[in-house]
């Protein structure tokens, strides 16, 4: 659930404030970018990682930034101390103001920022996974780039939901597997670990991208390579990923049970908390001194 307080621009206000116009081009288009972010002990776990994507994909949707990184950490941190949402989930969005028919009168910025807190939802054990064909177009330029505009995908999982699935897994125009709706997907066999490359369409995931480039399990290899859907159905393990689920097992795919093991999971669970473990004291505020 939606915690009280949301942070608009510089403020800290009450989420049931009004705030937003009706000619917000970003708003009425999608026209503007987000993340989700893990909020872990009071700490934003992989900030910079998160805020490296923003910045790509702003520029390729000529979103101007209304902040610096530094700012907005700070402001983000603030927020989680207004609603006391130390572990909890954060969604910050940026959304243009200007451009096309529909602009409105101007409010002086060329973005608008606001995020929100919430509670961490409860994934359970494992998950169910339909397929979408022709859900991603990898040629296209924006491909792989993480915008408001999101009905596609919240009407697939609905789609999904509505036949008895958790997830979808969208594949792309060749029929290859590019990612779920809110999560990328990998596969395990032996202790060979796979995910679909970026050329596959999918979002480059934060969970994704500190999977293949910050944890080492021994005897485990991470990597990528293009997936058919054929590849799900055979493997050892499948799993999904994303900032609110971590590292989540698959159980099911279009009502056939997959995987056999969750060894390479489980391996690459326990060492995706650590490295959470390790950056949360990285990045803990030192306790202040006392006079």
């Amino acid at each position: 659930m939606l915690h009280r307080f949301v942070l608009h621009n510089d403020c800290i206000q009450e989420a049931s404030a009004e705030t937003l116009s009706a000619g917000q081009v970003g708003l009425l288009s999608g026209w503007g970018v987000f993340s989700t972010l893990r909020v872990a002990d009071g700490v934003l776990f992989a900030f910079e990682r998160h805020w490296a994507r923003i910045q790509r994909d702003a520029a390729l949707f000529h979103v101007e930034l209304p902040v610096t990184p530094e700012v907005l950490r700070a402001r983000l941190l603030e927020l989680v101390e207004a609603n006391h949402a130390y572990s909890s989930t954060l969604r910050v969005a940026i959304v243009r103001n200007g451009g096309g028919m529909w602009a409105g009168p101007s409010n002086g910025r060329a973005s608008d920022l606001i995020a929100l807190t919430a509670d961490t939802k409860e994934w359970g054990h494992g998950v169910k996974l339909g397929v979408q064909a022709q859900a991603r177009h990898a040629a296209c330029e924006f491909s792989g780039a993480k915008i408001l505009s999101w009905a596609m995908n919240l009407t697939w999982l609905e789609n999904a939901q509505r036949r008895g699935f958790d997830e979808m897994v969208l594949l792309n125009e060749r029929g290859e597997v590019a990612e779920c709706t809110s999560a990328n997907i990998f596969v395990a066999n032996g202790n060979q670990v796979w995910t679909p490359p970026l050329s596959s369409g999918c979002l480059p995931g934060v969970t994704r991208e500190v999977l293949l480039e910050e944890i080492r399990v021994p005897g485990i290899d991470v990597g990528e390579k293009p997936l058919l859907p054929a590849d799900l159905q055979a493997a050892d393990e499948v799993f999904i990923t994303s900032t609110t689920r971590d590292l989540l097992p698959a159980v099911e795919i279009e009502g056939v049970k997959v995987g056999r093991t969750l060894a390479a999971q489980t391996a690459l669970a326990a060492a995706f908390r650590s490295r959470l473990a390790q950056y949360v004291a990285e990045h803990h505020p030192a306790p202040a001194s006392k006079a």
